[in-house]
């Protein structure tokens, strides 16, 4: 069986330093050979092209612009009247997956409106995410790029976020039927919300583009106190021949270097 790839969220890790491209020196130099980052849209790109190409990097994963999260947008693939401005912001993430090479973009889906009763606009919701992803799936498959969805706990993270179960998104993708969006499993929301993720992993398996992990509830290193049997995860994918990444997007609980010993160790056992 193949070992796995780890990739360094450096939207999480590494932030003692300021700046993306001093992350992606300090993630290389920790040994990972690739990153991936929720919005690095603020930044110079000129700037993050040449510190990928100094170290190496491959960037595996970025996220569609949230929105004005001063304002409470989380994403606006799902929230209805801001089609527009949901497309906007895929042309800019496409500008630059491309100019990073990045062959995977996180469609985020947004907020129940505040005050809205869920089950009341549930259908239009998803109605408009469906439409949106469609018109995500047209665009990205012509720029060989995949298209990912991911549920987001309720629970504890964000309890109006509207993409929550996998079993939400499985229905969801179906409707879509394209096979350039597929499903972004970070095991710490689906643990909050449905545990039975043996099952859950093996069933939507096949649907799933990109992986994500964090210890339940602490949200911290793998290795740290928690719900998680990480090493018994790790095989699982391993055996279901996992071909993709596993992205660290956890909160470091000291340092990020100092909490590493858990993919080192990893790294060791798999040379």
């Amino acid at each position: 069986m193949a070992a796995l790839k780890f990739c360094a969220n450096i939207s999480w890790l590494f932030t003692e330093l300021p700046e993306f491209t001093q992350r992606l020196q300090a993630a290389a130099s920790a040994g990972f050979r690739a990153v991936e980052a929720a919005w690095l849209y603020d930044c110079d790109i000129a700037k993050l092209v040449e510190a990928k190409k100094q170290t190496g990097l491959e960037v595996v994963l970025l996220n569609t612009p949230p929105g004005d999260m001063k304002g409470g947008d989380l994403g606006l693939g799902a929230v209805p009247g801001r089609e527009q401005e949901f497309r906007k912001g895929l042309e800019l993430a496409v500008q630059f997956a491309k100019a990073l090479d990045c062959k995977r973009i996180h469609l985020m889906a947004g907020r129940v409106p505040v005050g809205a009763d869920r089950s009341t606009v549930t259908m239009e919701m998803e109605t408009t995410f469906v439409q949106n992803l469609k018109h995500a799936a047209d665009v990205l498959s012509k720029e060989g790029i995949l298209g990912l969805i991911e549920p987001i706990n309720t629970r504890i993270t964000d309890p109006l976020y509207f993409l929550n179960s996998p079993h939400q998104a499985a229905d969801i993708l179906q409707k879509v039927g394209h096979s350039s969006i597929k499903l972004q499993m970070d095991v710490y929301h689906w643990q909050i919300m449905d545990g039975n993720l043996t099952q859950n992993i093996r069933k939507y398996f096949p649907l799933i583009g990109h992986v994500q992990i964090a210890q339940v509830p602490g949200r911290h290193e793998p290795d740290s106190a928690g719900e998680l049997n990480f090493p018994y995860l790790f095989s699982l994918l391993e055996e279901l021949g996992y071909q993709g990444y596993v992205g660290c997007e956890y909160k470091p609980a000291g340092s990020t270097v100092d909490g590493l010993k858990w993919v080192q160790d990893y790294w060791s056992c798999h040379k």
